[in-house]
């Protein structure tokens, strides 16, 4: 609904109007003044969620989290000064980690800068170079040509938070005074005169869907018709030395890093497709849907970090060609084998980042590994894959031999050939050091940090959304999750790796969403209480599984923890909070574990509403120690 009281309703309510009819769902409204026009029109829009958050850090997060679950860019609005300043954190994270978001600050006008007026900061390119696009829209006018303008800005600015990378894009907004809605005639007579389906016509709502590809550079390009994509191009062109090479290599693994991928089960039948193809082995990050639908990957390896501490195995295991689908995984052990052995690696991701941290002998291949692996299928006419089993013939039952099953998938009862002996390798470590890490966890009694991932990825309920900190969590989590067929949706906020938003993240993906988790330490979860406000507003359950050890674990794992003082007071940092207290001061529920059967009674079946917190008290020296002492241990004497 267009609102013609005055030139800034006007003005406000196209903005959102357009955005609504581009699929726009949601947006995220901090309180003042001078966006007062936008807040106005967004909240007069029934058909967009609008969302009021006092805090700019928090609520930036919160509109980060939204879009990291549907994919949609979500609207993020503040008004002039220093409230625009409290989104940059978000916003790095959103370019960092490849999230739509669509922020409008609203401004004064022109002359009411750099003159003392108040409330006004130079917002001009406020975020640097991490915006996809930014832009300062014209002061509001009621003429058509004007209008249309507006228009076409909003459809472009929503165009270029989704392609050719998704990402955040900024509109700067002037306002003059009338802030509020009060009427003026001229304005209004244009109402009898403006044509809304006509003036809107053509406007299509966002479609989310596989990731685009974005035009190939020239190595992928030539040596095949037209017709075929640029991806393909590569597998034939050159005389197939691509695909040649990928599939006469016995040495060659494809690496599974960091992804939220919309349509799970795709992305994970798609590197299965081409794990089974090359008889190449998939190790698997613990924040990638890989290990929670592990029947569609018969060659997972989980347990790659512990593996590679064996520096005996870790040589034997030398690969001569990576495929390496996004970012690499977290673990210090692989990149430094990687840095080591230096293979020939391939990178997989659509986007325009250089995400190869470790400058090795890389080819960045700018498609999806869905569109990969429908290209491969096509080239080497590979039948449709079969859940648990081997695509194409060039392993036979007859040449091949079992391998032990798991407990939930992965690599039971896949047949390889004697003559895959690199792949073998794996398999036969794989499953012998998590049979070592599940006879150690099931043993474990008292609380410790590492046994918590190690149980939630067996209990979760299927499907369930699980946000996880950075720190030690994210690396607990990478060293012991089970692989599983549990569907179970892992988030993250691992594009810049901080602490920033972490539970206005976890409120953003639980929002709307089913029932969700949050897996984190103490100290991220102080960095944002004020995340709790959200509280009142959030639809959907959360709960929160505090591991409260009084200070940053991660930083015991670090040279750093040897060198005392200064490592207590200013890296360890204990808070000595009383969460029960804070807790009750938010109304959030709350509740100490202190066994496993406790955690477990309360998470099998998950609440529908409201925020809880069921708190785990730690010892951070002990368990940094147990770390030291076993992680090495698991793959030693294989």
């Amino acid at each position: 609904m267009l609102d013609f009281r005055n030139t800034n309703t006007l003005w406000a309510s196209i903005l959102a109007e357009t955005l609504q009819r581009l699929g726009l769902t949601t947006a995220v409204i901090c309180p003042g003044s001078r966006s007062a026009p936008l807040t106005i029109a967004f909240a007069q829009n029934h058909l967009i969620e609008t969302i009021p958050v006092l805090d700019e850090r928090s609520a930036s997060f919160f509109a980060l989290g939204i879009a990291k679950k549907s994919g949609l860019p979500t609207a993020l609005i503040c008004t002039s000064g220093t409230a625009a300043a409290n989104f940059y954190p978000a916003i790095i994270e959103a370019r960092e980690s490849r999230i739509p978001l669509l922020v409008l600050t609203a401004d004064r006008p022109p002359e009411l800068r750099d003159c003392h007026a108040g409330q006004a900061i130079d917002q001009i390119k406020l975020y640097g170079n991490y915006p996809n696009w930014q832009a300062e829209l014209a002061i509001p006018a009621a003429e058509i040509g004007m209008l249309g303008y507006l228009r076409q800005t909003i459809v472009y600015a929503i165009e270029r938070s989704t392609f050719p990378t998704p990402g955040p894009v900024h509109l700067n907004i002037p306002l003059r005074d009338p802030l509020v809605p009060i009427s003026d005639i001229a304005i209004e007579a244009l109402e009898t005169q403006f044509d809304s389906e006509d003036f809107f016509a053509g406007l299509e709502p966002i479609v989310v869907g596989e990731t685009l590809t974005p035009p190939s550079p020239p190595l992928l390009r030539g040596g095949v018709g037209s017709a075929i994509e640029p991806s393909l191009s590569l597998l034939r062109g050159g005389a197939g030395s691509t695909l040649r090479q990928w599939q006469e290599s016995e040495k060659g693994i494809i690496i599974a890093g960091v992804a939220q991928p919309q349509d799970a089960e795709k992305y994970c039948s798609a590197i299965g497709k081409i794990s089974q193809l090359l008889n190449w082995p998939v190790l698997a990050e613990g924040l990638s849907p890989l290990r929670n639908h592990a029947q569609l990957n018969p060659y997972l390896i989980s347990t790659y970090d512990l593996i590679l501490r064996n520096r005996e195995l870790a040589d034997k295991l030398t690969p001569e060609i990576a495929i390496q689908i996004g970012d690499l995984p977290t673990s210090k052990e692989l990149r430094n084998w990687l840095d080591k052995t230096q293979p020939k690696r391939y990178i997989i991701d659509p986007s325009h980042h250089n995400i190869d941290p470790l400058h090795g002998k890389t080819i960045h291949l700018r498609t999806s590994i869905e569109n990969l692996a429908t290209k491969l299928t096509l080239v080497t006419q590979v039948p449709p894959l079969n859940k648990g089993g081997l695509g194409g013939d060039r392993t036979s039952a007859k040449n091949s031999s079992p391998v032990p099953p798991l407990t939930k998938g992965g690599l039971g009862g896949v047949l390889i050939s004697p003559s895959h002996e690199y792949l073998q390798l794996w398999h036969n470590t794989e499953t012998q050091v998590r049979q070592a890490i599940d006879e150690k966890m099931a043993a474990i009694t008292n609380i410790i940090e590492p046994k918590i991932p190690w149980l939630l990825s067996q209990i979760l309920p299927p499907a369930t959304p699980i946000f996880i900190s950075n720190s030690m969590p994210v690396r607990d989590v990478e060293f012991f999750w089970k692989p599983n067929n549990l569907q179970i949706k892992p988030y993250i906020n691992r594009g810049a790796n901080g602490i920033d938003g972490t539970l206005s993240t976890a409120l953003g993906v639980a929002h709307r969403n089913q029932s969700s988790i949050m897996l984190t330490g103490d100290l991220a979860l102080l960095h944002d209480t004020n995340g709790f406000l959200i509280n009142k507003k959030f639809v959907g359950h959360l709960t929160i599984i505090l591991i409260n050890n009084n200070g940053g674990g991660i930083f015991e794992m670090l040279p750093v923890a040897k060198f005392d003082p200064p490592f207590e007071e200013f890296f360890a940092t204990p808070q000595h909070i009383n969460f029960a207290s804070l807790c009750a001061t938010y109304g959030v529920e709350h509740e100490t574990i202190d066994d496993w059967e406790q955690l477990k009674e309360k998470i099998l079946v998950l609440p529908n509403s409201g925020i809880r917190v069921l708190e785990l008290q730690t010892d951070r020296r002990a368990d940094a120690k147990w770390r030291q002492d076993n992680l090495g241990k698991f793959a030693k004497g294989l």
